[in-house]
């Protein structure tokens, strides 16, 4: 599918509010999926604040309420869409075993901890209403894993030690045995580079992801589609981006970086930003230079953006989820594509202040439209 086409002249007489745009639709510079429009569910509970604003609710994935009609209707009209279950806290998440004895714990807020919040417990009751969820619905899944599972810390902030992966396999054993389709399994969450809260050298996580495509091989023998290998899902950085590459090229199907070019939530200029077009221009960098890294080394995977909230820290309210974020939206959109990403996740479908659909209500805030404008009078009800 073509996103953009190769050239786009805009003539403008200076001073007036007329103008011309031709369009030369004879080549294309860049091609995205069919699904190419991707959303996230987070962990996040409803005691997330930021800056004195808690505007989570109850939209995790833990506690979501999977019967709203509008919520079931909003990912139906988009079927199949691609939504990626993920986050700060998916590093903090034990998946319970059927054989567990121990209750399942929910994120208690710890101020004195990582993140801001104990670990959680993922019940597998939890996990199959999900899933009946997704099938219905018609969405195409991409789970993220804990990363952080059996690594220690270091007092620099580093981690050192391998992943212990078997409280992921028992999560995609159990997946997989219940016929539940995964589209694919992530590894770890902003844990590239110099990392958010920690990090994890780029050769220990090209080795980790080697290790989930063993097991993805493993788990999935015998069936005709297996799920992809995806990560790291951080924040780009040239050197460790590259390191990783070169190392898990034969294990990753689609490389995973994350998009908050606007700064925090907080901040009080973020509409003059998203209406500047040359501060918008200053994001493509990023794509540019993965893309760039991809051709070097000559791999098979693709470029994906697997959270872009634009403004980190929940986003701001009455900016994020207005009108005016379309025009950084709809950019990014089109920026991604001219260089070759193949699939864009907006971080949220629901949760923050920067959801495709309200906290409260679950109606679609504007950049829902945005992303199918095709939607034939959708029914929310």
């Amino acid at each position: 599918m073509a996103w953009i086409t190769s050239k786009t002249v805009l003539s403008l007489s200076i001073g007036s509010s007329e103008g011309t745009v031709n369009v030369n639709g004879t080549a294309s510079i860049g091609f995205v999926d069919e699904d190419f429009i991707c959303a996230t569910l987070d962990w996040w509970p409803r005691e997330k604040c930021d800056y004195g604003n808690c505007s989570w609710g109850q939209t995790s994935l833990i506690n979501l309420d999977l019967n709203n009609k509008i919520l079931f209707n909003a990912v139906k009209a988009f079927s199949p869409l691609k939504l990626r279950l993920g986050g700060t806290l998916q590093d903090k998440v034990r998946y319970q075993k059927i054989s567990d004895q121990e209750p399942c714990s929910n994120f208690t807020k710890d101020t004195s901890v990582m993140f801001g919040f104990t670990d959680g417990c993922f019940t597998m009751s939890r996990w199959d209403q999900l899933n009946i969820f997704f099938k219905n619905s018609g969405a195409k899944v991409m789970f993220g894993l804990n990363a952080l599972s059996g690594r220690k810390i270091n007092p620099n902030g580093t981690t050192y030690g391998a992943w212990d992966s078997s409280d992921a396999e028992s999560l995609m054993r159990y997946t997989a045995n219940r016929g539940y389709v995964i589209h694919g399994w992530e590894l770890g969450n902003e844990l590239s580079g110099t990392g958010i809260g920690t990090s994890i050298k780029a050769k220990q996580y090209a080795t980790d992801t080697i290790a989930l495509q063993k097991l993805v091989q493993k788990i999935y023998d015998g069936f005709q589609e297996k799920p992809m290998v995806l990560g790291p899902g951080g924040f780009f950085d040239a050197n460790w981006f590259n390191e990783y590459v070169l190392e898990a090229s034969t294990s990753l199907q689609a490389i995973t970086q994350h998009v908050y070019n606007l700064g925090p939530g907080v901040d009080e200029h973020l509409v003059e930003k998203i209406l500047d077009p040359s501060y918008l221009d200053g994001g493509s960098q990023p794509f540019r230079d993965l893309q760039n890294i991809l051709k070097k080394h000559g791999t098979s995977m693709v470029a994906w953006v697997g959270e872009a909230g634009g403004a980190y820290n929940s986003g701001r309210n009455l900016v994020s989820n207005a009108f005016v974020f379309g025009f950084w939206y709809l950019d990014q959109l089109g920026m991604a594509s001219t260089y070759d990403t193949k699939t864009y996740c907006r971080q949220t479908l629901i949760g923050g202040n920067y959801g495709l659909l309200d906290t409260t209500t679950f109606l679609p805030n504007p950049d829902y439209y945005r992303d199918d404008g095709a939607l034939d009078q959708p029914r929310w009800s």
